[in-house]
């Protein structure tokens, strides 16, 4: 199924398809290794705000044009324009609109991520990369540090000594380094890479999507929440998924043998 209806992205550096449920944004401006302006930023949010309010998408990856960069964060040439710090600090970001989409996303990380790429990258739910790609946090080399979560993102990912290292160089890693560190989960060749996260990304979306945005849901407040609250919490969730439709047209589909058509409802 491919969807004939799509956000209106003016930029002409933000790509977008659905098919199969699955929507694939890609960050397009490889002359310029996919760095970010803010009109890309803005066609980003729409995009992935889309996606939240989409029945026909479930699954989403994000990726960049060409093999070079995923994404080397925002265009610093732009970064200038902002009239004070403050309103740097209130634009509007895509990260943050990443970082709330309700359904599963994934990272098809070819290239650089650096900076706001980076951070891009971390806002996704899982990331796979290419066996050519490269990892940095070099905005220390600047004279500033990320905002879009990078600190955070990275100790959860990697631990505390190597998010500080990382963070307080700002030297690049490089793709098998990460697969180590565990801040990607799998890297495949370059030619590969987009095939792989759609297959993963289909996988996800062939799920009853209402448990896929609740697992989603779920294993952000384990992060954030005491060991024994998270549990709690956990049960509950479990116990608003399993009063849906979709669960229980899962429980039939498995009594009769057959695969769930699932409705999010």
């Amino acid at each position: 199924m491919t969807d004939s209806s799509q956000p209106q992205l003016t930029s002409g550096n933000v790509g977008f398809s659905v098919v199969d449920f699955v929507a694939t944004i890609t960050i397009n401006r490889p002359e310029k290794l996919n760095s970010v302006t803010q009109d890309m930023s803005d066609d980003l949010v729409l995009a992935v705000e889309w996606c939240n309010t989409a029945d026909t998408v479930r699954a989403v990856v994000l990726t960049g044009a060409g093999e070079r960069s995923f994404c080397a964060g925002s265009d610093i040439r732009q970064l200038d324009k902002y009239p004070t710090p403050w309103d740097f600090r209130n634009r509007v970001d895509y990260c943050d609109a990443i970082i709330a989409l309700r359904k599963p996303i994934i990272a098809a990380i070819n290239g650089y991520a650096f900076g706001g790429g980076l951070e891009t990258a971390l806002s996704c739910d899982i990331r796979i990369a290419s066996t050519t790609a490269t990892l940095a946090a070099p905005e220390i080399k600047l004279g500033w540090i990320g905002g879009g979560g990078m600190s955070s993102f990275l100790a959860h990912s990697i631990g505390q000594s190597n998010a500080a290292m990382m963070l307080m160089t700002g030297d690049p890693i490089n793709a098998s380094q990460a697969l180590a560190w565990g801040l990607v989960s799998e890297l495949v060749e370059p030619e590969d890479l987009l095939a792989r996260a759609v297959a993963v990304a289909t996988t996800i979306a062939s799920r009853p999507p209402i448990a896929a945005e609740t697992a989603k849901t779920n294993l952000r407040a384990a992060f954030n929440l005491p060991q024994d609250q998270a549990i709690a919490y956990e049960r509950d969730l479990q116990t608003i998924c399993f009063a849906t439709e979709d669960a229980l047209e899962g429980r039939r589909a498995f009594a009769e043998k057959r695969p769930g058509v699932f409705s999010r409802r």
